[in-house]
């Protein structure tokens, strides 16, 4: 049993299993975008993050499973993983690489 509790206007709770099928907006789920606060930039490739990630000090580690794209820096023990087909990149690492890099980046519903 899993979802969101929330009140009703008669002050009785009750378990919403799906919120986001309930958001006024009627849309269901919202697609997600990773963005470079500094420029803006909305990541829409991997050439695009790999720019900027380089930019950090991050840098591609090909030591790993060749079905990921990785990066990681020499100053931590931090490694990014991503899957390499980037219509596969969804908000799980879109939030890894948010704490990642705290103040650079930031996910947004599109």
């Amino acid at each position: 049993m899993s979802g969101v509790w929330v009140f009703n206007q008669n002050g009785v709770i009750r378990l919403v299993e799906n919120p986001q099928a309930e958001t006024s907006s009627g849309h269901g789920s919202r697609r997600k975008a990773l963005v470079h606060l500094p420029t803006g930039q909305v990541m829409s490739s991997y050439s695009c993050l790999e720019q900027i990630l380089t930019g950090l000090g991050w840098e591609r580690y090909y030591g790993g499973d060749p079905d990921l794209f990785q990066f990681h820096k020499r100053s931590s023990i931090d490694l990014i993983s991503l899957p390499r087909d980037f219509s596969r990149f969804n908000s799980v690492y879109m939030y890894d690489i948010v704490i990642k890099n705290p103040n650079i980046f930031h996910v947004r519903d599109m």
